[in-house]
């Protein structure tokens, strides 16, 4: 019989949608591969279709790998769909119910997830995340009921027609944000394989006079290109911003890499990758620098971890990276864990899908770390700032507890993000602190003590410029102690006032140095007379408290005069004086034998120092005071000269005072082996 050539055509194309299927589902695994997701989904949905009802197992195969590529894009809607299908074609052998019961989960069908953790648990009983996650959902309904007092919203202003996510203030100040953005003006062409929008760009946004929001606009400088930037955070001194970069490659999976940018006055400089490991087959991305600048944290997928991703940190110096380590199990999960990032105070905060309590995709943790024994303590946010969807990447506002998060819980469940602001009801108080070498510069090494009578006991790094900041409780009584290698510490205390409004403490910390002579401010004699006036009883006052915090140290009190007077009088005179401090001192509780008085007189001129000029500019580093220098100045300068000579200064003697016997034996003991409870 002869065929008619319709009949032919009829034939060829249904052999040609024989082959199909399989070219297509080939090119979603390639796509799988290299973490192309969104295409991968693409050609798992387009060889699904082509697939034949009647073969059950093959569309019940593809229909599974088309769901766990969509929900690896954050497509929870279509996820759900395919792992729906996938179980109605008796794909139950695998992860199929467990994902249902994540996406309806993620989607606040607590009811329906619970019967689809059920389903999977009746075929694998041992699955102890699983167990973990139903045993949730009546926990998490609860914790949506309950509420909080914070108020989220969605802020249109920020929001593009794709994802806006991962908002970062750059400063305590809170002027300019920062965000991650695929709007379609970003500066790639092609669409990601991975998520099928465009790659990421970095957009930021400033206050006006009026304290109001501006429109987005790119970052300056040169950070943005082909490549998918995004996931900013900032230094302390706001100098140095560091970035998720993942650079295209058709061939090769997609790695996230850490890049950082040095702040110049025109904008951002050149991105440079940071190198965290040798491991080229693991991602690095979501940097968040620590407070006091000492470690870079991150999330990795690299081996070592305790699930998908992990936070790790690195320690950061003058060389760059040094030891790596894993945050461990009170942190990190069999999920994954991503999104670092700091308050001032330290408090860590970050997202996880693999802890409980949850409500939904990733949630949102605080975490803070013990300053003694190292442990975490690690507290789920409340409703709003937590719900069914994805909830990540937060910033605070200083050191309000307010600011700024993405979450994609208002975009149908399409994986896009949105930026959402947070606040809750408050009446900050804070302490800010400076330590600083006294008649010097900042002492960035140095630690700060705090200890309240609510039970409060903290320890706190400096930034660069010798700052700290740390909200304080109304109503407590604080002792705080800053110390510093090569300086005596000092000691402030400070009532938090029971204030109903907003207020900061400012509190200094002059470190004396061990190694130079200390000048003691504001110590002042009656004319020509050895007398102490009031005036000098605050400055003598903290002199005693140093002393007293420093129990170990003898001084020398040394007082000096200007070249004016009889040089043996002048002798005289700064010894009189000199006896007059050390003789205030003993009487407020110092030992005598800690305490050497000694009158120099004029033989001792001031060294004028690099601080000194700040003050006096007539003046030049490393100058003597000399009776020739002074002569040959103007007579005004002449006279700030001379009262630079006259001063009262200490140095310290020895610091062992109180160690050792009249033997010269170690007084301290070790301690006695404890009792085991």
């Amino acid at each position: 019989m002869k065929l008619s050539p319709l009949y032919i055509l009829l034939i060829f194309i249904l052999l040609s949608a024989c082959g199909t299927p399989e070219r297509s589902i080939k090119r979603g695994d390639a796509a799988m591969a290299i973490g192309e997701y969104c295409e991968a989904a693409a050609q798992y949905k387009k060889g699904y279709s082509r697939i034949p009802p009647t073969d059950r197992k093959r569309r019940g195969e593809v229909a599974y790998k088309m769901g766990d590529a969509f929900r690896r894009y954050g497509n929870t809607a279509r996820a759900l769909g395919a792992f729906r299908n996938a179980a109605r074609y008796g794909q139950n052998d695998t992860l199929t119910q467990f994902y249902i019961g994540e996406l309806l989960r993620m989607q606040g069908d607590y009811r329906g997830a619970e019967k689809a953790y059920q389903t999977y648990l009746d075929s694998f009983p041992s699955d102890e995340r699983a167990r973990q996650m139903l045993q949730s959902l009546s926990e998490a309904t609860g914790i949506k009921e309950r509420g909080s007092a914070y108020t989220v919203k969605m802020e249109t202003m920020f929001s593009g027609s794709r994802s806006d996510y991962a908002p970062a203030y750059n400063g305590d100040e809170a002027t300019t944000l920062y965000f991650s953005t695929t709007r379609p003006a970003v500066t790639g062409s092609d669409l990601s394989g991975i998520t099928g929008m465009k790659p990421g760009d970095i957009y930021m946004v400033r206050k006006d006079e009026k304290g109001k929001w501006k429109s987005p606009e790119p970052v300056e400088g040169g950070l943005n290109t082909e490549n998918d930037e995004g996931a900013t955070a900032f230094s302390s001194d706001g100098k140095t911003m560091y970035l998720t970069v993942c650079r295209t490659d058709p061939q090769y999976p997609r790695m996230a890499e850490i890049w950082t940018s040095q702040r110049a006055d025109a904008g951002w400089g050149k991105p440079a990758a940071l190198k965290i490991t040798a491991d080229t087959l693991s991602s690095y991305a979501h940097p968040a620098p620590s407070p006091d600048g000492r470690w870079l944290y991150f999330t990795s997928d690299m081996p070592g971890g305790y699930g998908g991703t992990d936070l790790w940190r690195a320690r950061m110096d003058a060389h760059g990276v040094g030891s790596i380590e894993n945050l461990g199990p009170e942190i990190n999960t069999e999920g994954n864990e991503c999104f670092p990032a700091f308050r001032p105070s330290g408090e860590l905060y970050f997202s996880s899908d693999g802890r409980t309590p949850s409500l939904g995709g990733l949630d949102l943790y605080r975490a803070k770390q013990d300053t003694i024994t190292e442990h975490w303590t690690v507290v789920h946010l409340p409703a709003p700032m937590n719900s069914p969807a994805d909830d990540f990447g937060i910033t605070f506002e200083g050191w309000h507890n307010r600011g700024y998060f993405s979450s994609n819980r208002s975009t149908g469940g399409r994986g896009w993000d949105k930026i959402y602001s947070f606040s809750y009801p408050e009446v900050l108080q804070t302490v800010k602190g400076w330590v600083y070498e006294q008649d010097g510069y900042e002492l960035p090494e140095a630690l700060v003590y705090i200890v309240g009578n609510d039970g409060t006991n903290e320890k706190l790094s400096v930034k660069s410029d010798g700052s700290f900041e740390m909200a304080v409780t109304p109503g407590v009584d604080y002792l705080l102690l800053a110390t510093c290698k090569g300086y005596l510490n000092f000691r402030n205390n400070l009532h938090a006032d029971s204030l109903e409004v907003e207020h900061q403490h400012v509190l200094q910390f002059p470190l004396p140095s061990i190694n130079v002579p200390v000048l003691v401010r504001n110590v002042f004699y009656e004319f020509d007379k050895a007398d102490l006036t009031p005036e000098s009883t605050a400055a003598l006052d903290r002199l005693t408290n140093m002393l007293k915090e420093n129990p170990n140290v003898t001084i020398e009190l040394a007082a000096h005069c200007d070249y004016r007077g009889n040089d043996d009088y002048n002798l005289r005179l700064s010894q009189r004086r000199a006896e007059s401090v050390v003789r205030y001192l003993t009487e407020h509780g110092i030992e005598a034998e800690r305490l050497t008085a000694k009158g120099y007189g004029e033989t001792v001129p001031k060294i004028v120092n690099k601080k000194l000029l700040e003050t006096y500019p007539f003046l030049h580093e490393g100058d003597t005071l000399t009776v020739p220098y002074i002569l040959a100045l103007p007579a005004d300068q002449q006279e700030v000269c001379n009262a630079l000579n006259r001063r009262t200064e200490f140095r310290v003697l020895r610091t062992t005072y109180g160690l050792f016997d009249e033997h010269g034996n170690l007084l301290l003991k070790p301690e006695g082996k404890k009792e085991e409870e």
